[in-house]
């Protein structure tokens, strides 16, 4: 029997009730209110996961706040973080929050859009991202899906400081993945709504940011994905 700790959004969820196989279980916890989101809610979303056969594998917690919700020790077999880790509005949020899971399980499973691009086609989804933590970092801060973007050196180096022995990295193909399109669409919403609130020497750095990115308008593709195994 296997079970898993999972930061949600419910795709992964499901990804992992698939998985773990009919004596699993996967709780997954949302910061979120069930009503995030758009077109489909977060709420709507887990109503749809538990009519389906996996649903019984399934316990979808939102509005759970990690840093003041507990489980006890050796709770889960694994905690996993998938795609979720620039959401947190700092690096030292998310430091805080690997030191906080530690104790419940035996093994991290993390995973994260890697910032080194593998080819020139990747640029514009490496600027897009830049671009949107550049204005969290420099202005108001927001609720968009970019707020923290940190480096796979980055990531291994927290993991080390919180405890967590890191086997490996490996990475994934993201050929077919449409965020690019995606990360653009919402770095030029951004930029539109929140630069006024940069001070202006920052603010003339993320304008050049932005004009570079207009010019890459052609057969953009998403950056790599990597990801890590570690144990504590």
């Amino acid at each position: 029997m296997s079970l898993i700790l999972t930061f949600s959004s419910c795709r992964p969820v499901s990804v992992l009730a698939a998985a773990v196989g009919e004596d699993g279980h996967v709780v997954g916890v949302d910061i979120a209110d069930p009503a995030y989101g758009a077109p489909v809610t977060l709420a709507e979303s887990a109503e749809f996961l538990r009519a389906t056969p996996f649903g019984e594998r399934i316990d979808l917690r939102f509005g759970f706040d990690v840093l003041t919700g507990t489980f006890p020790d050796d709770t889960f077999d694994h905690v996993v973080l998938s795609q979720c880790s620039w959401y947190f509005a700092s690096l030292d949020e998310l430091r805080t929050t690997l030191a906080r899971v530690r104790p419940w399980a035996r093994r991290l499973c993390f995973a994260e859009w890697d910032l080194a691009p593998a080819s020139h086609d990747q640029l514009a989804h490496l600027l897009a991202v830049q671009i949107q933590g550049m204005v969290e970092a420099a202005g108001e801060r927001g609720e968009g899906n970019v707020r923290t973007p940190f480096s796979r050196q980055r990531l291994l180096a927290v993991l080390d400081e919180t405890g967590w022995r890191a086997s490996g990295t490996r990475t994934i193909d993201t050929t077919g993945m449409h965020d690019v399109a995606w990360e653009i669409a919402a770095c030029h919403q951004v930029v539109q709504e929140r630069l006024h609130t940069v001070p202006p020497a920052m603010r003339d750095l993320i304008q050049s940011h932005v004009d570079v990115l207009k010019t890459l308008t052609l057969d953009n593709k998403a950056l790599p994905v990597y990801s890590v195994t570690a144990t504590r």
